[in-house]
């Protein structure tokens, strides 16, 4: 067994990146990710980690700077929330076409306007087609957990990709929790010594990145980006498989929670996953057959097997902490179309019903009763009742 400790989420995750001692950090501070380099920056200066620690001046620079360190061929760190995402944007997609492994924390919060500082997923979900992984977290074990995971993820050699590693702000981020650290060591051995890949600092073997590509062969360039992330799943469950061995601590592409007999369910992302269990917990009590589905990897997205876990099911609810304004929630999107090729096209399969609510902007709290009026609706639903409205708000005020 490890350490035992009661931290907040950034401490943990800050602890992680300790662990994984990496070649540089750039850091921009914005609420709620700031204490995760503040942290680390002290890990900088106290020499407990050997880290060359870049003060940029704004999130654009900073990954900016990551895309630089990474290339040059450096195991590169760095962290951001909401509008420091947006910032970045340009340059996400910079670091994940060039194959840079960019291991980068993301405090989920809601993304202006108006300013609001608390969690949501806006920041993550507008990401989410800029060709990085992302892996969601529940808890404060989790974020550190898949912080660690994701150096050999992102690093591995068939990938060399970035990761973003979700987590809820404030509900995660500022909350004092019990986890379980690994020993220094036993992180150093799991991430292993990074491997330089077409370093630009290799003088003798000159490389160019960053080229000007047109018509003749861009698109071929973008079909093996999709290609690449086609391998990301199986790497995933790899290192998942060596991580459980380590630490005793499974992990898979999602959690499926009481699902297998379910004839109702609920797909929720992060912290309000663990609240939802409760309710799921309560329904089964009361003889009513609920489950829940916790989505980890939401890119590249596991269609197949998600679909597989939904498809018994007689209605199913996909709870959104963000919006697509005059469109469904983005996860409502993916799961749909995830059910959809396993149900439709002439697949003589019944589709479950689904229906969608946006529920916690803002860091509007998502309580067990909001839950419980999910599951109510899932179950009349599924003895036949009316869907009255595909998408709605949940816990909205009138």
């Amino acid at each position: 067994m490890g350490k035992i400790a009661a931290v907040t989420g950034n401490e943990a995750v800050a602890n992680a990146l300790r662990q994984a001692n990496p070649d540089v950090c750039s850091l921009y501070p914005i609420t709620p990710q700031t204490d995760i380099v503040q942290r680390f920056a002290s890990y900088v200066s106290n020499g407990q980690v050997d880290t060359e620690l870049i003060n940029a001046e704004s999130e654009h620079s900073s990954m900016s700077a990551a895309i630089g360190a990474s290339a040059a061929g450096g195991r590169v760190v760095t962290a951001t929330s909401s509008q420091g995402l947006a910032l970045m944007w340009e340059m996400l997609h910079i670091a994940s076409a060039t194959n840079l492994p960019i291991i980068m924390p993301l405090v989920n919060r809601a993304l202006s306007a108006p300013l609001n500082i608390h969690g949501d997923h806006s920041d993550g979900m507008g990401a989410r087609d800029t060709g990085w992984i992302q892996l969601w977290s529940e808890n404060a074990q989790e974020a550190y957990d898949n912080t660690v995971q994701a150096f050999r993820i992102g690093e591995h050699k068939d990938l060399r990709l970035p990761v973003m590693v979700c987590m809820d702000g404030f509900i995660i981020s500022h909350s004092i929790e019990r986890i379980e650290y690994l020993e220094d060591k036993q992180v150093k051995d799991f991430i292993g010594e990074f491997v330089n890949v077409n370093p630009l600092l290799d003088l003798e073997h000159p490389k160019s990145y960053g080229p000007l590509i047109l018509t003749d062969l861009y698109m071929e360039f973008k079909r093996l980006q999709h290609e690449i992330m086609g391998r990301v799943k199986k790497v995933v469950l790899d290192v998942a498989e060596d991580f459980y061995k380590l630490s005793g601590r499974r992990y898979g592409l999602f959690e499926s929670y009481r699902l297998e007999d379910a004839e109702i369910g609920m797909v929720v992302l992060n912290s309000a996953a663990g609240t939802s269990k409760d309710v799921v917990d309560a329904f089964r009590d009361k003889g009513i057959r609920a489950g829940l589905l916790k989505p980890r990897l939401f890119r590249p997205f596991p269609y197949t097997e998600i679909a597989d876990a939904l498809k018994h099911l007689k209605a199913v609810c996909v709870m959104d902490r963000a919006d697509s304004y005059g469109g469904y929630g983005p996860m409502f999107m993916e799961i749909s179309s995830a059910l959809y090729q396993v149900t439709g096209n002439g697949s003589g399969v019944a589709k479950p019903k689904l229906i969608n609510k946006i529920y916690g902007l803002g860091g509007r709290d998502y309580m067990p009763e909001q839950a419980e009026q999910v599951f109510t609706e899932l179950d009349a639903i599924a003895k036949g009742a009316p869907v009255k409205l595909v998408k709605d708000y949940i816990g909205v005020r009138e």
